[in-house]
């Protein structure tokens, strides 16, 4: 088969089960990723929680989680993937960018993040996740439409048009009570960060605490135009 072939059949295939899996538990949606792409399946946790990471376990048990070390971090953030994959039946497979901070601070001068944070993002997340994800046909999200007016659209199955694969987001419809229910019922971890005045939680330059009644990406890039990192369009 060809590759245009491939992505054709990937494309109808992800607009198929995006349709008969809208009403689809969250369960059950990684269980037909499972089924349907075996180990081209993965699972990408930015680690504010491991709730899609410990779905995943169960409908795929040893599933591979992708997470992304930017270099920037919370030491949170990292104790909490090194706690996943102590403690889960998952294998947690860390990606890094092709320059340390340091290099990257030597060609485009210090904090990029604060004067160019598009191209910080594109150099530590898009560009590993793109060449990361090389191995699968498929990847799933803790994306939620509930999160901002940005996310509102998203399917629980779609087809990721810029890395032509398949992306799977089975909480998709969850709201954050539901988050927190699944939490409580399975003890899964969480970031610390997240009873520390952080709602959503990225790399520790560009990530404040949210005020009350502010929506859960409002401490992302604060004061910039920027909502989304360019994983996610």
């Amino acid at each position: 088969m060809t590759e245009t072939a491939t992505e054709d059949r990937l494309r109808a295939l992800a607009e198929q089960a995006g349709r008969e899996l809208e009403d689809a538990s969250a369960l059950d949606i990684l269980a037909w990723a499972a089924d349907t792409f075996g180990k081209r399946f993965c699972v990408t946790s930015s680690m504010e929680d491991a709730v899609v990471a410990h779905l995943a376990s169960r409908a795929f048990p040893g599933v591979d989680v992708v997470f992304l070390d930017t270099g920037y971090h919370f030491e949170e953030t990292i104790g909490t993937r090194d706690a996943v994959a102590a403690v889960m039946d998952v294998n947690v497979i860390t990606l890094t960018p092709r320059q340390t901070v340091a290099e990257q601070d030597a060609q485009y001068g210090p904090a990029l993040h604060d004067r160019d944070p598009d191209l910080c993002c594109a150099l530590r997340k898009v560009k590993p996740l793109e060449e990361g994800l090389g191995a699968y046909d498929a990847w799933a999200t803790g994306l939620r439409r509930d999160e901002s007016p940005t996310r509102a659209g998203t399917p629980v199955v779609g087809w990721d048009a810029r890395r032509r694969k398949v992306k799977v987001s089975p909480i998709a419809r969850w709201t954050q009570d539901d988050v927190d229910a699944y939490v409580a019922e399975h003890g899964v971890l969480t970031n610390p960060l997240l009873t520390d005045g952080y709602a959503s939680v990225g790399c520790a330059p560009c990530t404040r605490r949210t005020a009350e009644g502010e929506d859960a990406r409002a401490g992302r890039w604060a004061g910039r135009a920027k909502t989304e990192c360019g994983l996610h369009g």
